[in-house]
């Protein structure tokens, strides 16, 4: 699915631009995923399980593009990209209204509004989609995660104890939330 580019006013002054990845983004894009994933334990993955080559991550980036059940979109602020979201709908008739989200934010971009612009342009392309239902889980213990979460309309509904276990060995939940279109 595509997505048209859109610039928006970061707090700290700067511009970010909203937009579609391109197949030429895939090694940046990668570079950007796997430094998240090394920055806080509540992504699904430590940066060592996160393999791919970048002519997989293109023909990832060709197919969310092709696919009219899936959107990703990047933030690039200073010709970096810095984090993206993106949802995937099933094409299944009878699950064919919801969709998985994720989003994933470089931590030195945390708290500049960046998720909140993302999340939004996110639920409009869902519902211009004709998805009517949104869905995410996150890790207990993410109060910065869950406050976006809420304040873009998402709520609880349920909880998978014991689902994520760190690599000290400690246990979290993950926390199941769904959002109405």
């Amino acid at each position: 699915m595509q997505f048209e580019p859109k610039q928006i006013a970061l707090k700290n002054g700067k511009i970010a631009t909203l937009r579609a990845p391109r197949a030429e983004d895939a090694a940046a894009l990668l570079s950007c995923v796997k430094q998240c994933f090394g920055e806080t334990d509540f992504l699904s993955r430590y940066p060592d399980e996160f393999n791919l080559t970048a002519e997989q991550e293109a023909t990832f980036i060709a197919r969310t593009l092709a696919s009219p059940t899936q959107l990703m979109i990047v933030c690039e602020v200073d010709g970096e990209i810095v984090g993206n979201t993106s949802f995937q709908a099933t094409p299944l008739r009878k699950m064919a209204h919801r969709a998985q989200v994720a989003i994933s934010i470089c931590q030195s971009f945390w708290g500049l509004g960046i998720g909140t612009a993302m999340f939004a342009e996110l639920i409009d392309a869902a519902r211009a989609a004709g998805l009517s239902q949104l869905e995410l889980e996150y890790v207990e213990g993410n109060d910065r995660g869950r406050t976006i979460y809420d304040k873009m309309g998402f709520r609880v509904y349920g909880e998978r104890p014991n689902a994520i276990r760190l690599a000290d060995g400690t246990m979290k939940s993950e926390i199941l939330m769904v959002k109405q279109l």
